[in-house]
């Protein structure tokens, strides 16, 4: 796929951006970088005047952002989704990609569309919203002040995707966030049907580490079949042993 065709598939999603000039930096950040697809999470009300004045020359993505009222119903139809923080602890994921490992990652992925995710102003994202995300990019910064503003993080992310972008492997069409939460859901109720989790915790952190790899994976429809059938043959060959 030609380099525009590759960067039109990518959506740059805003959660909670306190500050509408922030919006128009982002905008003017990702146009220049060949990205136009922006989405809001919010249900706040921004100063007009405000994001027009720093997005300059690319209002248009301002005018044709899409909006959400939760991150979920954002990223449902996405078959790579990507939480942008420099946090981590017992509730983020065990590993992060650099902004180069994830042009290169981005590279090989079958077609569809891509969510990176970048949190507010003052805090980043919380635990529940990288939750919602398969993976994790995380800009290195230097310890003495490693905070970097919301549009220099996204400029620097959009900057990394234009000079990596490239043709890649066609043929296949990877499933959609929702797919990959349903199979999951799934997977899961066969191993509880055959006694698989033993203590409280176990079927929660199960489905965590399901989703976050299949969606890594990005497989077809005809996989993602292959893996439903593996889990409910599972379950039938121990309901027929027990008979």
């Amino acid at each position: 796929m030609e380099k525009e065709n590759y960067l039109e598939r990518i959506h740059i999603v805003l959660v909670d951006t306190q500050d509408g000039a922030n919006i128009g930096s982002v905008c003017r950040a990702m146009k220049t970088m060949g990205l136009t697809r922006l989405d809001l999470v919010t249900t706040r009300v921004y100063d007009e005047d405000r994001v027009r004045t720093l997005a300059l020359h690319a209002a248009d993505l301002w005018e044709n952002a899409r909006r959400f009222e939760t991150l979920d119903e954002a990223l449902k139809d996405s078959v790579f989704t990507v939480a942008s923080t420099r946090r981590r602890g017992k509730h983020r994921k065990l590993s992060a990609y650099s902004p180069e490992q994830l042009a290169e990652h981005i590279n090989k992925i079958p077609e569809g569309d891509i969510s990176i995710v970048f949190g507010r102003e003052s805090d980043g994202l919380r635990d529940d919203e990288v939750k919602l995300c398969s993976s994790v990019v995380t800009i290195p910064t230097s310890d003495k002040f490693p905070s970097l503003n919301l549009s220099q993080a996204v400029q620097i992310v959009c900057y990394t995707l234009f000079q990596n972008a490239q043709v890649y492997p066609q043929g296949m069409t990877a499933v959609s966030h929702e797919r990959i939460e349903k199979a999951s859901l799934e997977a899961c109720e066969h191993l509880k049907a055959i006694g698989y989790f033993k203590w409280d915790e176990e079927e929660k952190w199960m489905l965590q580490f399901l989703k976050d790899t299949l969606e890594k994976a990005t497989l077809s429809e005809s996989e993602m079949q292959r893996f439903d059938k593996l889990f409910r043959k599972i379950e039938s060959i121990k309901v027929h042993k027990e008979i």
